[in-house]
């Protein structure tokens, strides 16, 4: 993958190649930023520049690298036992989905992978047996004479055993060994990890890095993709399903509709608190990784009809169907009640993501809903 084919982000394309042909290269780097923003396309551009730009055939060696088969470009990346692989799952038993995958969607998020592999319903990590795996590898001598790069893929991944065993070779590699660590989440990395890396920030993408990307490589129309763009978010991989009408949103508002219009009957009346109860367990059977998505979903739902409510229409660009009135709905979501909202919808993604049981979190976030729903908000 070459710097050109990346969508925007240009001042982090010439600061990569900048430094690398000032001979200033990071030994340990950690790209930051939101899912559909760039770092993993990024990553793999700037590992094939460092193989290939001081490489005697540059040709044969971009060949490779574009194939992602360069015997010195190395993955981890969160895998999971699935059909294939019954156990001791490591990413070079996935390297040929792994391939194929990024072919297909660079811009993919974990959820995507998860889904490629068929384990949607699980949740994919970094474990000790990778760590012991990637020690191996580094350990080696480049096969072709140069650098060796570790592309280290939603690094939050990593569990403790994992990242403790990686610690001594992130802080002191072999020569020529460069470890490019990507993340959504900077929190989620432990301190130990963190310290030994220098820190690159992506930012969202513009609306205009995405519209023209659309225009020029998907035959998109300009006004279509000036909307797409605005409702992505920064998010190219958002900004792709939404062009493939991705049947995720639609099913995501079945069950925030049925959720809103359940909830706000359910104050004092035990018969609807039992169809809170039924939908609870209806959502936590579908998997983790698509319950933090819906919550996820649900907090933008949100934020769309609190900016519907104070008059910001320009900035509105959801779309709702199932006969739901977004305006009717927006007056219910008011400063009085956004931030208890959001705050319970982070906490319950927090527990899920550490395997708290679903029925419970789900359940007890849509009792919270219910008196938050009623709340009114305070007069000025």
């Amino acid at each position: 993958m070459l710097f050109k084919q990346i969508v925007g982000q240009e001042h982090i394309k010439k600061h990569l190649i900048k430094s690398a042909e000032n001979g200033r290269i990071p030994h340990a780097q950690l790209f930051v930023g939101k899912e559909g923003c760039g770092t993993l396309p990024m990553a793999i551009a700037y590992a094939q520049f460092l193989l290939c730009h001081f490489s005697d055939n540059v040709e044969v060696c971009n060949l490779k690298c574009d194939k992602l088969q360069h015997p010195d470009l190395h993955f981890a990346f969160p895998v999971t036992a699935n059909e294939n692989v019954k156990k001791h799952p490591v990413s070079s038993l996935f390297l040929e989905d792994w391939r194929t995958f990024i072919n297909t969607q660079p811009y993919g998020s974990l959820f995507n992978w998860l889904q490629h592999i068929g384990v949607e319903n699980k949740q994919g990590i970094i474990g000790v047996d990778e760590a012991e795996e990637i020690v191996k590898k580094l350990k080696l001598k480049s096969y072709e004479g140069g650098f060796k790069v570790m592309i280290i893929w939603m690094a939050e991944k990593m569990n403790i055993a994992s990242a403790n065993k990686l610690l001594k070779l992130i802080e002191e590699p072999p020569s020529k060994t460069v470890f490019l660590l990507i993340t959504e989440n900077e929190e989620q990395i432990i301190n130990t990890i963190k310290s030994r890396c220098q820190a690159l920030h992506f930012p969202a993408l513009s609306d205009q890095d995405i519209a023209n990307t659309l225009v020029v490589n998907h035959q998109v129309n300009d006004n279509e993709a000036s909307k797409i763009a605005h409702q992505a978010e920064g998010n190219f991989n958002k900004a792709l399903h939404l062009l493939q009408n991705d049947a995720d949103d639609l099913i995501f508002q079945e069950w925030f509709v049925a959720w809103i219009r359940t909830a706000f009957r359910a104050k004092g009346n035990a018969a609807v608190v039992q169809q809170l109860i039924s939908w609870s367990d209806t959502i936590a059977k579908t998997g983790r990784e698509t319950q933090k998505r819906f919550l996820d979903y649900c907090l933008q739902f949100f934020r769309q009809a609190l900016l519907l409510n104070y008059k910001s229409d320009n900035l509105v660009f959801m779309e709702t169907k199932s006969g739901f009135d977004l305006s009717k709905f927006a007056p219910f979501v008011h400063s009085g009640n956004i931030l208890d909202i959001e705050k319970e919808l982070n906490e319950a993604i927090y527990h899920i993501e550490r395997n708290g049981n679903g029925k419970i979190i789900l359940l007890d976030l849509s009792m919270k809903l219910t008196r938050f729903l009623h709340k009114k908000e305070a007069k000025v």
